[in-house]
C-alpha cells in the first residue's frame, strides 16, 4: 500500500487551531510532553528531517539504525517516528506487539519506495522467470515498502543499505547467477560495478512497459536493475561537478551512491549518509566540500562544521519535498493525542507482510 492509498483511508487531517500556535508555544508543549510520558515515548528523527523537528528527536540517524534502536527501546510503548513511510513500516515490523509506531504526517513518503509496487514486481517477476529461469535472486533498498521487502524474503532475497549493499550483492551471488534489485537503479548500478561488473551486463526492467531496457544478449545479463530512483540524488549533474572544479579545483567532492553512475565516477568520494557525515566531521579544518545529498542535512553539516567550507553540489536543490513534510506542528499533534488516548496516524503491517518481510532483514542482519 502506497503513502496515497494510505492517506485515502486515513481521512483525519491536523486541527486548524495548531496553524494559530506561535513556535515557542508548540516547543514548550513538545518539551512537557515528553517530560510527562519518559520512557513510555520514543522520538526516533532521520538525518533528512528538518530542525524544527530533529531538535526533539531522543535519536538520529538513518532508517533501519532508527528502527533497530527502536525495538531496542522495549519500554517505549510509543515510538513517533520522524521519517517517512516505509521507515515507519521497518519500525512497525522490529518492534514489539506492545508498541505502536506512529508517523507524524502520512504524506511523508518516498517516491523511489513507490516506484516499486507490488503488482509490479510480481507481474516482472513472473517475466523475468519465463526469460531466464530460475537463476535470480532479488535484492531491495531498505528503502522500500513492507510488501516489497516481504516479496524478496519469500523469495530467498535480502534487503541492502547503502553501507553494506557491496558485501550483500557479494553474498547474493553466491546464491544465484543474476541479481534482481530493487527499486534504485543507481545503487545498485553503482555497487555492482564497484564489484567488477560491466556496465553492458546490467538490464534496466522498466514496469511501465513490462520490459527490458537492454540491446545485448539477455543470456549475458547479470543484474536487473529496477527503473527507480531518489528525486533529490538523480538531480545531481555532471554540470553540477564540472561547475564546483571550475569554481574552486580544491574543493573535494562527497556523493550519495543514489546519484548516477556519472556523477559518483565523476566525484572524489562516495558512500552513505552515514559514510558521509563521518567524513565531513573527521575532515582538517579548513578544508572545502561539496556535498551531494539531501539538502537538510547539509545544511546541518555546514552548521556543525563552521571550521569548513561547506556548499551544496548543487546549490538550486530543495530538501526532499516527502521527507520535508513532518514539522513542529505534526509532531505536537502527535504527540498530543498520546496524552488525549487517540493514537493517529499509526502505522500498522499485517503478521504475514511483517514475517515475510522480515526474513529478507534477517538475512541481511546476520552478516552485518
Amino acid at each position: 500500500m502506497n503513502v496515497l492509498e494510505i492517506m485515502k483511508k486515513e481521512q483525519k487531517m491536523i486541527p486548524e487551531t495548531y496553524k494559530s500556535l506561535s513556535i515557542e508555544e508548540m516547543e514548550q508543549r513538545v518539551l512537557e510532553i515528553k517530560k510527562i510520558l519518559g520512557t513510555k515515548v520514543f522520538i526516533p528523527g532521520h538525518h533528512y528531517q528538518k530542525d524544527e523537528v530533529i531538535q526533539f528527536a531522543d535519536t538520529t540517524g538513518d532508517s533501519l539504525q532508527l528502527a533497530q534502536v527502536s525495538a531496542q527501546n522495549s519500554k517505549a510503548e510509543f515510538i513517533v517516528f520522524c521519517g517517512v513511510h516505509f521507515m515507519a513500516e521497518t519500525a512497525d515490523i522490529l518492534t514489539g506487539k506492545n508498541q505502536k509506531v506512529i508517523l507524524p504526517d502520512l504524506r511523508a513518503g518516498c517516491s523511489m519506495a513507490d516506484m516499486a509496487d507490488i503488482d509490479q514486481t510480481e507481474r516482472a517477476w513472473k517475466s523475468m522467470q519465463n526469460a531466464l529461469g530460475n537463476t535470480i535472486i532479488p535484492l531491495t533498498y531498505v528503502n522500500s515498502t513492507a510488501a516489497i521487502k516481504a516479496f524478496v524474503g519469500k523469495h530467498g532475497g535480502a534487503t541492502v543499505t547503502s553501507s553494506n549493499a557491496k558485501e550483500m550483492l557479494e553474498w547474493a551471488f553466491t546464491q544465484k547467477e543474476r541479481i534482481l534489485f530493487l527499486p534504485d537503479q543507481h545503487l545498485g548500478r553503482n555497487t555492482a560495478y564497484d564489484l567488477g561488473i560491466p556496465l553492458d551486463q546490467m538490464a534496466v526492467w522498466n514496469p511501465h512497459t513490462d520490459s527490458f531496457e537492454y540491446e545485448g544478449e539477455i543470456d549475458k545479463i547479470k543484474v536487473i536493475l529496477w527503473k527507480g530512483h531518489c528525486s533529490v540524488h538523480e538531480n545531481f549533474t555532471i554540470k553540477n561537478v564540472s561547475d564546483i572544479r571550475r569554481s574552486d579545483p580544491f574543493m573535494k567532492i562527497i556523493v550519495h551512491p543514489e546519484c548516477s553512475r556519472e556523477v559518483v565516477e565523476a566525484s572524489d568520494y562516495s558512500g552513505s549518509t552515514k559514510y558521509i557525515i563521518e567524513t565531513i566531521n573527521n575532515a582538517s579544518p579548513g578544508s572545502k566540500w561539496a556535498i551531494g545529498t539531501e539538502m537538510n542535512l547539509v545544511k546541518r553539516l555546514i552548521k556543525q562544521n563552521p571550521d569548513k567550507e561547506i556548499v551544496s553540489l548543487n546549490p538550486s536543490m530543495c530538501p526532499c519535498l516527502t521527507m520535508n513534510r513532518i514539522d513542529l506542528p505534526h509532531l505536537l499533534w502527535s504527540l498530543e493525542s498520546i496524552i488525549s488516548g487517540e493514537t493517529i496516524n499509526q502505522i500498522k503491517v499485517d503478521d504475514k507482510t511483517a514475517r515475510d518481510a522480515k526474513l529478507a532483514l534477517d538475512r541481511m542482519l546476520i552478516r552485518a
